[in-house]
């Protein structure tokens, strides 16, 4: 079974285009573009005229085509014409159009022979015509005449190859059979883009105009100076039957006769004349159609999946009936209570691999955050003791006391619980802002409703704006719980008979449950602060362990650079740079001894400030903690030497007490935070969302009113649906297709090493070069906006499977020299 031609193509790709272009969708077949290469009077436009069966283009002799035009045949009921640069104005008189073609080209060239890269795009509306893009080109020229510049033939050169260096163009190289076809310009074009000859189809004209006993016999029959596609002569009008406005069915007619009455020609009439060439060109296009219809149908069928679910939901929902309202109501809510827990509880369908989310943020707030806020506040050494100080000398009043008071312990313990409020009242808001954030994302999904989702925000912020208030209640219930009495029977207080024992920092290490080796962190960071000279800034992978910082080459951990010990270390938040997106802390010494080298701190930057926050929070369970501002509020001044030893004693006492006390209120505040606001926030409101917010939903009495759509969604559920059936009618029309058409197999390869490189000839000694400016830009054909679809936009190597490649670089060369003229 042959092909059945064009013909029984239209009707179905047209079903085609009407199925999808009803839904706003394009037929991506993308058929291929034609262009017509040859030299000049080579015969070309009148090949290209031949293909859309009218007479349309401008006539005569020398360069004619002084532009590229861009011909665009598009499927339609009626027959008429459009320029771009015409927009809105449609020609039906074909006189016109080949007028406006001339008028254009002067525009732009002048009337003295110039020539011009800028494209004159055409549309031409037909019912007998597929979408199909075909280009007509200016003639290769080797002499510059009139206004044309010396360079020309590289100019055209140039120009012709932005063109035929597309994989999706067939290229039809035109020479006329009056000259050696070995030095055919457009056959060696032909062949710097395509070597392997697969879509270059050779076209002899002007057979008519051949000297008396001489024939092309050899070359048609694909013997003499072979192409794998082989040749295909055609007899076009001449000058004298275009002026006597002969129509091409008559030139047709004439052409069929000269082949089936020349003695050289007529057994292979069959394959010869114009409308062989146009069967030839329908037969490609059927190929690339049945070639691109299965990377097509996949993309249609993963369309259709991808709604398949929103249809499904959009069938079962009448807005016009109370019980589907209903209906759609409680499957709301209830989706909304189910996304919720998700995002709060973790759910191991669509995970977030790129931001943290829900309770994997409060959970941060949790354990580094919150631990970062309350060591923020700690009083440091000096300021700690001078208020010791005052306090003991303050009970004593006039007298010199024997013993340790200790209302002066119970006075500092009191003033730093009451401190922690701050941290726990920010400890709350950032929790709630973080419940506020997690439910705008389940909202959402009710964006279809506008009067339900503004209902359902209200109700839930209102919720959590209680929670919020009932939490805070009860975290200051807390603390004043512990400020009412003060416990020194408790089991880890190490209690007045060993107050006069060092009780070092470190033993909050011991209470952290922290070994020495034990790693805590790693990660990378960048040490921002070298010098140029020194080597910049550079990125290294840190470890970071109870005892010491670490740093290596890389995450490999081969090639350590440096080990520093915590002890006597601190940190200080960094401002951010003017022009660095980075987030930068330093470490620093608080004896002032050098940290890293000869560096008195080492600043480490973060890409985020979540990695900061992060690293912060694992520096203060290492005990690296933030610098402390050590000014005195109360003007009291710097803190006194001690010059009473008893007052001195005293002191000490007093702060090993205070310290031993205030670690068993950080680490109980620690632990009873979270869970508070765990048990009085996060789930008072998930389980408000889904037992009690459908209840008070009802309860507003306008239940219908509520699942009113909006405008936007009422027209996106039509499209959906809409799309769904172009969706399954397309794929059905895919399938007529795929059982009308059958392809011919692409013809084997040909020796065609007699086809010489298109290198130009050197020129005379003593010539000078002519500077040339770059190659213009890829010529674009302007995207259709009707009924149908443009066959020549992007996508086509996409949608037909191919491999994505690199577009073939456009052949460059040396320009000519201009000869002296004397």
């Amino acid at each position: 079974m042959g092909n059945r031609g064009m013909e029984e193509l239209i009707p179905l790709v047209n079903r085609l285009q009407e199925a999808l272009s009803g839904v706003g969708q394009s037929c991506s077949l993308h058929l291929p573009q034609i262009a017509v290469v040859g030299g000049q009077s080579a015969g070309k436009s009148s090949v290209l005229e031949s293909f859309v069966g009218r007479d349309f283009l401008p006539r005569g002799s020398g360069i004619v085509t002084r532009r590229p035009l861009i011909l665009q045949l598009l499927s339609a009921n009626t027959e008429y014409g459009e320029f771009l640069h015409c927009k809105g104005k449609k020609f039906t008189d074909f006189d016109e159009i080949r007028q406006e073609i001339e008028a254009e080209t002067c525009r732009v060239t002048g009337s003295n022979k110039g020539i011009s890269p800028v494209p004159i795009n055409l549309r031409m509306y037909s019912p007998h015509v597929l979408n199909l893009t075909l280009v007509d080109l200016p003639g290769i020229t080797k002499l510059p005449v009139g206004d044309q510049p010396a360079d020309i033939e590289y100019q055209i050169r140039d120009m012709i190859m932005q063109f035929i260096c597309k994989e999706n163009c067939l290229i039809l190289a035109v020479t006329p059979a009056n000259t050696d076809l070995a030095n055919s310009d457009a056959l060696k074009l032909a062949k710097d883009v395509d070597p392997q000859g697969q879509r270059t189809i050779g076209v002899i004209t002007k057979l008519d105009l051949m000297d008396e006993g001489t024939d092309a016999r050899e070359i048609l029959e694909n013997r003499l100076l072979p192409l794998r596609r082989g040749y295909i002569g055609v007899v076009n009008r001449s000058q004298k039957d275009i002026d006597g406005k002969k129509d091409i069915k008559a030139a047709l007619l004439a052409e069929e006769k000269f082949f089936l009455s020349h003695p050289a020609y007529k057994h292979i009439a069959a394959s010869m004349g114009t409308p062989y060439l146009q069967r030839i060109l329908n037969q490609q296009l059927t190929n690339h159609i049945r070639d691109t219809l299965p990377a097509f149908r996949s993309h249609l069928q993963s369309q259709l999946l991808a709604v398949n679910k929103e249809v499904e939901e959009y069938k079962q929902y009448n807005p016009d009936d109370p019980a589907s309202r209903t209906k759609t109501l409680l499957q709301s809510v209830q989706r909304l209570a189910v996304d919720f827990e998700k995002l709060i509880e973790g759910s191991g369908d669509k995970v977030d691999t790129m931001i943290l989310s829900g309770g994997a943020r409060i959970n941060r707030i949790f354990h580094e955050r919150f631990p970062y806020e309350l060591v923020k506040i700690e009083s440091d050494e000096s300021k700690l003791r001078r208020e010791i100080n005052y306090a003991i000398r303050n009970i004593h009043g006039v007298r010199t006391g024997l013993f340790t008071p200790d209302m002066a312990f119970e006075a500092i313990v009191k003033k730093q619980i009451s401190r922690l409020k701050g941290p726990c009242m920010k400890f709350v808001d950032m929790v709630s802002q973080e419940l506020f954030t997690t439910v705008n994302q389940c909202f959402n999904k009710l964006s279809s409703f506008p009067k339900l989702r503004d209902e359902t925000e209200k109700i839930i912020t209102t919720e959590i704006r209680e929670q919020e208030s009932k939490c805070r209640d009860q975290v200051l219930l807390l603390i004043d719980i512990q400020l009412a009495y003060i416990n020194t029977k408790h089991e880890d207080f190490v209690g007045f008979t060993n107050a006069q024992q060092m009780y070092n920092q470190s033993n909050k290490k011991v209470v952290l449950g922290i070994s020495g080796n034990q790693v805590i962190r790693k990660g990378w960071l960048t040490v921002s602060n070298i010098g140029i000279m020194k080597g910049g800034a550079k990125e290294y992978w840190f470890i970071l362990t109870a005892e010491s910082l670490s740093w290596f080459k890389d995450d490999e951990e081969k090639e350590k650079k440096y080990m520093l010990p915590l002890d006597n270390l601190k940190l200080r938040d960094v401002e951010k740079g003017f022009m660095s997106s980075k987030f930068v802390f330093a470490i620093f010494n608080t004896e002032s001894r050098n940290v890293y080298k000869d560096y008195k701190c080492l600043e480490l930057a973060c890409n985020t400030q979540d990695e900061l926050d992060s690293w912060k929070a694992s520096l203060l369970r290492a005990g690296v903690y933030p610098e402390k501002v050590t000014v005195d509020g109360q003007g009291n001044g710097a803190p006194e030497n001690f010059t009473d030893p008893q007052l001195e004693r005293q002191v000490e006492t007093i702060r090993n007490l205070v310290d031993s006390y205030m670690s068993i209120i950080y680490k109980t505040i620690r632990d009873l935070m979270p869970k508070a606001i765990m048990h009085l926030m996060i789930n008072s409101v998930k389980e408000f969302i889904s037992s009690e917010l459908l209840a008070q939903l009802y309860a507003l009495g306008e239940c219908s009113a509520l699942m009113d759509e909006s405008p936007e969604q009422q027209q996106h559920r039509e499209e959906v649906l809409r799309k769904h059936d172009a969706l399954k009618e397309a794929l059905a029309v895919i399938g007529e297709i795929s059982t009308s058409t059958c392809s011919t197999p692409l013809p084997p390869p040909v020796d065609s090493s007699w086809i010489q490189p298109s290198s130009p000839k050197k020129s005379v000694t003593g010539a000078k070069p002519v500077t040339r400016g770059h190659a213009p830009p890829v010529p674009r054909v302007p995207t259709h906006t009707g009924r149908t679809a443009s066959p020549s936009t992007d996508g086509v190597q996409q949608l037909a499977g191919q491999p994505h490649r690199a577009p073939p670089c456009v052949p460059r060369r040396h320009p000519p020299a201009i000869p002296n003229v004397k």
